[in-house]
């Protein structure tokens, strides 16, 4: 079975990160821009990883410009954004597609995974991103700050839409870090 631990990423130096690393620790992996209406989630996700990180908890940030060119910057640009307006301390990776024919292999995994449910409930701004994504399809990634939980075991086990604040998902991760990693042999 494939898991988000079959993958490797690149870091914003362009080194080859295997997500095999993560094995054993909980992941939120967020596609993020710098110039959102959503890009004060940067906070929240620094709090989530200061609260968490010793429990297990590792945020992966992925720049992503697919939305109305809101993350224009090179990878270096995006590390200083990060580091200087948000103190941003978990890891930022490079900038990839995560829809369409380029999408990171991660990103098209994710959404098959955990496909969403970008609906009505999301009110206002489910309006507006269907007045800018009309055609998008239904397991695609419809906008900055869309959020995916793995378990230790690589597993992907939900999808938080762009709405949802970092601090919404804080019980969630409280009940997966609850259980300590298990001894590998």
């Amino acid at each position: 079975m494939t898991t988000v631990h079959d993958f490797s990423v690149s870091d914003a130096e362009g080194a080859t990160v295997p997500l095999a690393d993560y094995a054993g620790r909980v992941l939120l992996i967020v596609n993020v821009a710098s110039k959102c209406g959503l890009t004060p989630q940067y906070e929240g996700l620094e709090a989530l990883h200061r609260t968490h990180q010793d429990r297990g908890l590792t945020i992966l940030g992925v720049p992503c410009n697919q939305f109305m060119e809101q993350e224009p910057g090179t990878d270096a640009e995006i590390q200083e954004f990060c580091r200087t307006t948000y103190d941003v301390t978990f890891p930022v990776l490079a900038k990839v597609d995560v829809n369409g024919p380029d999408a990171s292999p991660l990103f098209a995994f994710l959404r098959a995974e955990a496909p969403g449910d970008f609906g009505p409930a999301y009110g206002s701004f489910h309006e507006a991103i269907s007045r800018l994504r009309p055609d998008a399809a239904p397991d695609e990634v419809k906008w900055n700050f869309t959020k995916f939980l793995v378990d230790r075991d690589g597993t992907v086990l939900r999808r938080y839409e762009p709405p949802v604040l970092p601090a919404q998902i804080a019980p969630d991760l409280d009940e997966l870090l609850a259980h300590p990693v298990e001894q590998r042999s």
